[in-house]
């Protein structure tokens, strides 16, 4: 029996759809990829819309600051690699990059804001 999805709270950082045992080793994988731009994780620039677990897949909803941003294909491989590295083998991994809604400065943490002086 497979433990009920977790919903999203307004606390953490992203919405997070699934089993409770994943939610932080895929935090902390994401955590671990830095948006090379501004130094920063891309959980704390809050380039993650979300994270929904299911049965077979994992489907994460990423953004970047731009669309011009020249450092997408690092950031997607990244977090790719990252997310291979904690996520059981069984389960497929998507990475979605969406531009809507975009991304603006208020999705970044209170500690990325103080990092940079907002």
């Amino acid at each position: 029996m497979q433990p009920a999805p977790t919903p999203a709270t307004s606390a953490a950082p992203f919405p997070y759809e699934g089993p409770e045992a994943l939610r932080q080793p895929i935090e902390a994988a994401l955590r671990r990829v830095v948006d090379p731009e501004v130094a920063m994780s891309v959980v704390d620039v809050g380039l993650i819309y979300g994270v929904a677990v299911s049965d077979q897949l994992v489907h994460l909803t990423i953004t970047m600051t731009s669309p011009a941003c020249p450092v997408t294909d690092v950031i997607l491989d990244e977090v790719q690699s990252e997310l291979d590295r904690v996520v059981p083998a069984h389960y497929q991994i998507e990475v979605e990059l969406v531009w809507e809604p975009p991304w603006t400065p208020d999705r970044m943490s209170a500690k990325a804001k103080a990092f940079m002086g907002w």
